[in-house]
């Protein structure tokens, strides 16, 4: 089963960087395709999705968002048990609760992170 914890985000000004870890820290082996989303403020009605963020797969190819395309990366250690995403010139619309997320065993993500609030100030 795959249990994953998040780390960081927080508080930035306009222009700033933050960081979010994502590490699995269930018992299940291998490296999977994992996915940042993220939910903005007044979202949270049942059927508004999440935003699709950016992506890294098993083989460590990376997607994203246009954007956060040149601002955001994603990043995975060489374990492949924590995937990072470093964001930069934050942007007081990246303000959002941000989810990591697995695919195990399906073509969808099925394992989500517990959320980490990231907010810009202008």
């Amino acid at each position: 089963q795959v249990q994953l914890v998040q780390s960081g985000g927080g508080l930035a000004q306009a222009g700033g960087s933050l960081r979010l870890s994502c590490t699995d820290s269930g018992p299940t082996s291998g490296r999977h395709d994992m996915g940042w989303f993220r939910q903005g403020p007044g979202r949270h009605a049942p059927g508004q999705e999440r935003e699709f963020v950016a992506a890294i797969t098993w083989s460590d190819i990376t997607a994203y968002a246009d954007s956060v395309k040149g601002r955001f990366f994603i990043s995975r250690d060489a374990a492949g048990k924590t995937v990072t995403l470093q964001m930069n010139s934050l942007k007081p619309e990246d303000t959002a609760v941000y989810y990591c997320a697995a695919k195990w065993g399906s073509n969808d993500y099925n394992y989500w992170g517990q959320g980490t609030q990231v907010t810009v100030a202008a």
